[in-house]
């Protein structure tokens, strides 16, 4: 609701006024009154009004004299004149200081509530632009750019996305379309070949962020028609959504392999994986381009063929054999991938493929565990590794030990209550704060008892799990109330609250005035320090 001041030096007038026009039916609030201008800039001073209606005839501070303070202090303001007075004086000082309408006394009730709602319908669509701008300036902004790159990691691994929260956050980045394209991956990493490294100095570890860069601009070459992303689980690779269309993957791959040997001097290896529609299907179609990229006859310096990313183990057998494994059923969890090993080795390509699908799962879960793996347990960074697992047992033997790592950390935080279990829950609602979050799909993460986990968060952590998961939303609210113009309810829904208003209730509880308030607040400290600094002469 807007804020309406009411100036007039007669009670009665004030009053007739108020009880002239439904103000809740055209979305108005009267905010206060006054007597004269000196009050009534007083008031202004105090609180944001949106607009006053002001007689012109008054004491101390007469009609003129307040317009032409109130354009000058508040050029937003919208100024309604009414007067008893049809004098040509007060008509020049209303247009000066563009007042929206110039009424005489006594005004009709018709008439006024006219001249407000459209002076209202001015106010939204000058809030409206006013949005739309502060969105736009937002989504220049590399806090956007990295919201946007971090939803699109979670849509790939399918990480605690509910439908309405796809949907929701896929409009706010601009994504939405891409729900119903047809679509391919592309997996994208330095090569390491003998022939093309000049010395141990240039390894590609070493290029990580020259590649990130270089990728990145590539990309922004076929912007609306590719996204890109890089997976924290991946450092050294980069990742790319794009049309289906071979042509297209064609003249981007020999763009970006052309632009890193120019700038970087080094060859690439490209995976691209199947064709995929809609988001339910990118975890697939991300999996796939790992695949392909992991091929140890993969090409290099071109795509692999799209069937090498073809995955080996449907998507529901891999959620079976990874509960096996999150729940402490190991022997279970060593029968499954053995049955799986043995029916991959009819073929080699589906046997390597076997290997790298079901590390991967287990990669996953030792980055969320936090568990570090050694060079030797990495696949990614040694792809050709998997030519050595040529046997059904050696295979099994190279998972096991990354899966006994797995339950043997599991075991230790259970049995001790391990502080880095509640520093990785931490760290995930850290990470994950803007999403829907609740302590039952917590504790199931960690697999742990819903109550029981709830009590252990409270005696490590001093606070209970809502009330914390509270603070960091409002401690990254607060940073976007000093640096953006959004407006509540884009900062309500980006930092995981329902909506504006409950927002609004958790912040005043926390900070003891309103998310508007505050950022008036800090409007006129960096006012005040940016006059303070450049003092004028």
């Amino acid at each position: 609701m807007y804020k309406v001041l009411i100036v007039d030096d007669e009670p009665e007038i004030r009053q007739g006024l108020k009880l002239k026009v439904d103000w809740d039916s055209i979305g108005l609030i009267i905010a206060g009154e006054a007597s004269n201008g000196v009050e009534a800039l007083e008031r202004l001073s105090a609180e944001a009004i949106d607009i006053v209606i002001t007689d012109m005839n008054m004491p101390v501070m007469d009609g003129m004299l307040f317009l032409d303070s109130c354009h000058e202090q508040y050029p937003s303001l919208r100024l309604i004149v009414i007067t008893g007075y049809e004098d040509f004086h007060y008509a020049k000082a209303a247009i000066r200081n563009q007042a929206r309408e110039y009424l005489l006394k006594p005004v009709a009730r018709k008439e006024l509530t006219d001249t407000l709602s459209n002076v209202k319908k001015e106010l939204d669509k000058d809030r409206q632009s006013h949005d739309q701008a502060a969105m736009t300036q937002w989504r220049l902004s590399q806090y956007y750019k990295e919201m946007k790159e971090h939803f699109i990691v979670h849509l790939v691994k399918e990480e605690i996305l509910q439908e309405s929260t796809i949907k929701d956050r896929s409009r706010l980045f601009e994504l939405d379309s891409w729900d119903k394209r047809e679509v391919r991956f592309i997996t994208a990493g330095l090569w390491e070949r003998g022939e093309s490294i000049a010395s141990v100095d240039r390894t590609p570890d070493k290029f990580r962020l020259p590649f990130d860069i270089i990728s990145r601009e590539c990309a922004d070459k076929f912007q609306g028609k590719m996204e890109v992303f890089r997976d924290t689980n991946y450092p050294g690779l980069m990742h790319f959504v794009i049309a289906a269309d071979h042509e297209l993957e064609r003249e981007f791959a020999e763009f970006l392999t052309q632009s890193v040997y120019k700038y970087m001097a080094f060859e690439i290896k490209i995976g691209t994986g199947q064709t995929v529609s809609g988001f339910k299907q990118w975890k697939e179609g991300y999996i796939s381009s790992l695949l392909a990229w992991n091929m140890p006859y993969g090409k290099v310096a071109g795509l692999a063929p799209a069937s090498e990313g073809h995955t080996a183990i449907p998507e529901h057998t891999i959620k079976v054999i990874e509960r096996y494994l999150i729940r402490g059923e190991l022997s279970s969890f060593e029968a499954a991938i053995r049955q799986e090993l043995q029916r991959g080795m009819k073929s080699q390509l589906r046997f390597v493929k076997l290997i790298f699908q079901l590390y991967l799962m287990l990669e996953t879960i030792a980055h969320e565990s936090q568990i570090g793996l050694e060079s030797g347990e990495q696949l990614w960074l040694r792809p050709e590794m998997t030519l050595s697992l040529d046997t059904v047992e050696k295979a099994e033997r190279f998972l096991m030990r990354i899966a006994a790592k797995i339950e043997r950390k599991r075991q230790s935080d259970s049995q001790e209550s391990d502080p880095s279990l509640i520093l990785a829950a931490k760290q995930f609602i850290d990470e994950n704060y803007m999403y829907e979050l609740n302590l039952t799909m917590i504790a199931e993460k960690y697999n742990y008892n819903s109550s029981y986990f709830s009590e252990m968060f409270k005696a490590k952590v001093g606070k209970t799990f809502i009330h914390y998961l509270n603070e960091v939303r409002i401690a990254e609210a607060v940073r976007m109330l000093k640096t953006t113009t959004l407006n509540l309810w884009d900062i309500a829904e980006l930092t995981g609250f329902s909506n504006a208003s409950y927002f609004s209730s958790k912040f005043k509880r926390m900070y003891g005035m309103t998310p508007s308030d505050y950022r008036q607040q800090q409007s006129e400290l960096k006012s005040e320090k940016n006059d303070s600094e450049h003092p004028k002469n």
